[in-house]
């Protein structure tokens, strides 16, 4: 975030849209950034053309097959892709954002600058987080739209076969695959507030996106151990894939509330930690 911004947003109330404005210019305007949502975006792409050039295959065991549908309905490519992208491809991009948070400012050297702007040390929190939250919701769109757009021009739309059997039409299909990318936004922006919270305390951005990482890819592999079963639903990503029991008919809300639950719990304790941990840091880069 640049000083200028900050100077101009001093006089705001609450969070600025500006302070926010400036933080998302940052976000999307690196090269890292926009060259990670390309690599999001090439999945989907992948998956539909091989599809077309090949028998599709099963899924994994662990998640819903959608696999097997992309040939009746190019909606599944979406679907589809987020289940691959799910596991490593969207926690990387949103681990690099939110490592990068606060670690990115303090190893610039303007971290100290915008704290004595002045800018209070909450509302920089609050619009760092803002700024993450929002990103995860621009990656998951973009490998859901990718999705929807390569699977629609190879192998058409019409009615959806859902997982239970059912059939419905196109544009509640289309709703439910939107309804599914908000919610592993949702569940994303829960990992990003850990990674805001990793990123107070240190400054070496790069250090605290792999931090951020490990913390994600070791609840993936714990959430394989049947041996550790009593440690899964406190697991950040143990109910990831409940999206998959919004194609059911009827929903199956159950997993995807227990999801939702426990993104609002991550999100709030670590951001509560993150501003304990930065309200009395003392910045001297």
């Amino acid at each position: 975030m640049s000083a200028p911004d900050v100077v101009t947003s001093r006089g705001a109330k609450g969070v600025s849209t500006r302070f926010l404005r400036s933080e998302m210019r940052i976000i999307f305007g690196r090269r890292r950034n926009q060259a990670g949502l390309l690599v999001l975006a090439a999945v989907p792409v992948l998956i539909a053309v091989a599809v077309k050039l090949s028998s599709p295959g099963g899924g994994g065991d662990d998640g819903p097959n959608f696999f097997g549908s992309i040939t009746e309905n190019g909606l599944f490519v979406a679907l589809a892709a987020l289940t691959i992208e799910i596991a490593l491809f969207l926690p990387l991009a949103v681990s690099a954002i939110s490592g990068d948070a606060v670690a990115g400012e303090a190893n610039t050297g303007t971290l100290r600058y915008l704290l004595t702007v002045p800018v209070a040390r909450a509302r920089l929190l609050a619009v760092k987080y803002l700024a993450i939250a929002l990103f995860s919701l621009a990656a998951t769109l973009v490998v859901t739209l990718t999705g929807i757009v390569m699977g629609l021009a190879l192998f058409g739309g019409g009615s959806m076969t859902l997982l239970s059997g059912t059939q419905v039409g196109f544009v509640a299909g289309f709703g439910r695959v939107l309804l599914a990318s908000v919610y592993i936004a949702l569940c994303l922006a829960s990992l990003g507030s850990v990674g805001l919270f990793i990123s107070t305390l240190t400054e070496q951005p790069i250090g605290a996106m792999i931090a951020v990482l490990i913390f994600s890819t070791a609840s993936y592999i714990l959430d394989t151990i049947p041996q550790v079963s009593w440690l899964h639903p406190f697991l950040i990503n143990h109910s990831w894939l409940a999206f998959g029991d919004l194609f059911r008919s009827p929903i199956d809300w159950q997993g995807v509330e227990d999801g939702l639950y426990s993104a609002a719990a991550y999100a709030v304790v670590f951001w509560l930690l993150a501003w304990a941990r930065f309200a009395g840091k003392d910045v001297t880069s």
